[in-house]
């Protein structure tokens, strides 16, 4: 049983970065497959971007070269360095967990998500 909780997110201008963090507790997930996924208001929750058991990333188009996603296993926290931030990219923010390490099904834990507003 894993539980997950976001920090990070606020209200910006576009250009602006922000950086979030998912603490996870209950489970050491240096293991796990863990994952960024978004929701902007009205529509579809959509995937950001993985991070699998041994580092490798996977970005979707929209944040590619944008976002980077990291972890720092020690501390069992996943990060998202958000940099250039656009309008768009305004969402609530969920960080997830798949116990499957090579990102290749889908979470089994999901944190409560934190905002992101970006102002042009």
């Amino acid at each position: 049983q894993v539980q997950l909780v976001e920090s990070g997110g606020g209200s910006v201008q576009s250009g602006d970065s922000l950086r979030l963090s998912c603490v996870a507790s209950g489970d050491t997930v240096s293991s796990y497959c863990m994952r960024w996924f978004r929701q902007a208001l009205g529509k579809k929750r959509e995937g950001v971007a993985s991070i699998d058991s041994d580092g490798i990333t996977y970005y979707r188009d929209p944040v590619e070269g944008r976002f980077t996603i990291s972890r720092d296993n020690a501390q069992n926290t996943l990060y998202l360095q958000m940099d250039s931030l656009r309008p768009e990219d305004t969402a609530v923010y969920y960080c997830a967990a798949a116990l499957s390490g090579d990102c290749q099904r889908g979470p089994d834990y999901w944190g409560q998500g934190t905002q992101v507003t970006v102002s042009s």
